[in-house]
This record gives C-alpha cells, sequence and structure tokens, in this order.
C-alpha cells in the first residue's frame, strides 16, 4: 500500500491553497471537526480497507493497493 498525492500539480496546489485558508479543514466540506481535519477521517477509514484503491474526497491523496 501506497499514499501519494495527486500526480496533477493544479489539483494538489488548489487543495493545500483551501486547506491553508480553512486551517488544515478539508476545503471541500462545511463541517470543520476532527472528522474533516486533513487527513480526514473518511481517508483513514478508506487507507484501513484493504480493497480500497482511489482518491480521498478532496482528490489530495491517492491510495495504492
Amino acid at each position: 500500500m501506497t499514499i501519494k498525492l495527486n500526480p496533477d500539480t493544479e489539483i494538489v496546489n488548489t487543495i493545500k491553497e483551501g486547506l491553508k485558508k480553512t486551517g488544515g479543514y478539508c476545503p471541500c466540506r462545511r463541517e470543520k471537526t476532527d472528522d474533516t481535519k486533513c487527513m480526514c477521517k473518511e481517508f483513514k477509514d478508506q487507507i484501513a480497507n484493504p480493497n480500497f484503491e482511489g482518491f480521498c474526497h478532496c482528490m489530495l491523496y491517492y491510495k495504492e493497493k
């Protein structure tokens, strides 16, 4: 298993700017809770799933099996 940044640098830069503006919370979510702090709970749960391969909600990270 490997976690990588999205290869699209434009997306990465946009999301990183959004993270700066929100204080580290997912810029794609309205809620600002511990569950939406980057790296979000949803993606951590996906990482724990051995069958999951794909992007996190905001497309910043990609998990490879």
